[in-house]
């Protein structure tokens, strides 16, 4: 039985560098290449800190508490993923296939789970809920920053879909606290 789980996680491990592969194709493309990496940059956080800016600037003393919420469930999940990425040490797909194309340089050593698409999943949930008209602008670009991760090769899909359910754990979390 443990011989054909091991084989199994095996099998998925070696589709899911596959897929990362295939999702760096896109990076050979110079817009794309250029769009995603400033999708990743402005994922770091300024991005997220801008929008957050332009609700408080649009509702005022109504949008203090939401934001500084949103903000305290992001450094929640900077403890959340920096402890899961420490005990689990699962290397970044860049170190394990040189044909992946980087052209960002990832902000820490692993990459399990994506904390890029935590934070897009938690501030993208909390910013559409408090304020429905900006869906247009959030929608997209937590995706962006959330496919960015593969596009990149800085992270895997087990990466990405884990950061993405941590996130929007957190983001429900936060909104119960309202």
């Amino acid at each position: 039985m443990a011989a054909r789980c091991s084989r199994a996680i095996q099998a998925y491990l070696g589709w899911e560098a596959l897929v990362t592969e295939r999702c760096n194709h896109a990076h050979r493309v110079r817009a794309l290449r250029w769009l995603f990496a400033a999708a990743s940059r402005l994922g770091d956080g300024m991005g997220w800190y801008l929008l957050a800016l332009l609700v408080l600037v649009g509702h005022g003393a109504e949008a203090v508490v939401p934001m500084a919420l949103m903000l305290a469930s992001g450094g929640a999940g900077v403890l959340i993923y920096l402890t899961i990425k420490r005990r689990t040490a699962r290397l970044r797909p860049l170190n394990r296939n040189q044909r992946l194309e980087i052209s960002v340089a990832p902000l820490d050593q692993y990459s399990f789970p994506s904390g890029h698409t935590l934070h897009a999943v938690n501030f993208g949930i909390q910013l559409v809920a408090f304020q429905p008209a900006l869906w247009w602008i959030v929608l997209p670009f937590a995706l962006l920053v959330t496919m960015s991760r593969m596009v990149l090769g800085l992270h895997y899909l087990s990466d990405v879909l884990v950061g993405a359910a941590i996130g929007a754990a957190l983001a429900v979390s936060t909104l119960h606290l309202l």
